[in-house]
């Protein structure tokens, strides 16, 4: 069984494959200053539940002081289970048609192999994590540069940090659009002002690629928030960026 793991800034999402199908998935939390140790106990246990016997691993990360404790932790508790780490030299199919190739986040260039795998291109991959990224995939599969925004978390904690009289509220859709109290205002703006963002900047990307696109994919553990209310999103596929990375794997090791 596969095990693809993708570090974010703020989640770790974990899944185990068996051939194309995903068995079992989790979510928890980025920790950069976790050991090796530590990483270790907590991945044997979560694949303790299902008696895992693993015949592969790979990974991405954006965080590089996680990715130095992943990597002694797969040395010492699975030495001897084939792994790709995302990283320059790793084949993965994705032509990068941009200025500084090594400034692409391993997660976006999974998300394009993903993305163009299952749905075509052009396409556009919209993930919603600590950032709001838009991956832009070319006709041939070429990842061709996108939009980062701030995330939805970040903007939220920063206006309440920010204001006096506003504060954290739950991330869920408003009753209406017209807030009738600070917390339906704030989830409103939330949930319709990124909905709109995404759309806005959908359209623009849509326009320069010639008016045509196969697929807008939203990905990422904030997107039900906003998903329902984005007229361009046409797919959702929450393991995305995991696909990504078994697809990886089979190219460097199947």
């Amino acid at each position: 069984m596969l095990l693809c793991i993708d570090i974010g800034n703020t989640n770790t999402v974990l899944a185990t494959f068996e051939g194309e199908k995903l068995v079992h998935s989790w979510r928890i939390k980025t920790d950069s200053r976790a050991t090796a140790d530590e990483l270790g106990l907590l991945y044997r246990g979560l694949l303790a539940t299902d008696a895992v016997s693993l015949t592969g691993i790979a990974a991405c990360s954006t965080v590089p002081a996680a990715l130095r404790s992943l990597r002694t932790m797969l040395q010492r508790y699975y030495p001897g289970v084939p792994t790709v780490i995302v990283e320059p030299g790793v084949r993965t199919g994705v032509q990068l048609a941009i200025d500084n190739p090594k400034e692409v986040g391993t997660d976006r260039v999974a998300n394009t192999l993903a993305a163009f795998t299952l749905f075509g291109g052009p396409s556009i991959v919209v993930d919603f994590g600590t950032s709001t990224n838009f991956d832009v995939v070319s006709a041939r599969g070429e990842f061709l540069g996108g939009v980062l925004a701030p995330g939805i978390e970040i903007s939220v904690d920063a206006l309440a940090a920010r204001a006096a009289q506003l504060r954290k509220v739950e991330l869920v859709k408003p009753p209406r659009v017209i807030g009738k109290n600070t917390v339906e205002c704030l989830q409103s703006g939330v949930v319709y002002g990124f909905a709109g963002q995404v759309d806005g900047i959908v359209r623009g990307v849509s326009a320069e690629l010639g008016g045509t696109v196969k697929a807008v994919v939203a990905t990422g553990g904030l997107a039900p928030i906003v998903i329902g209310e984005c007229v361009t999103v046409t797919h959702h596929e929450p393991m995305l960026t995991l696909i990504g990375l078994r697809l990886i794997f089979d190219r460097n090791k199947g």
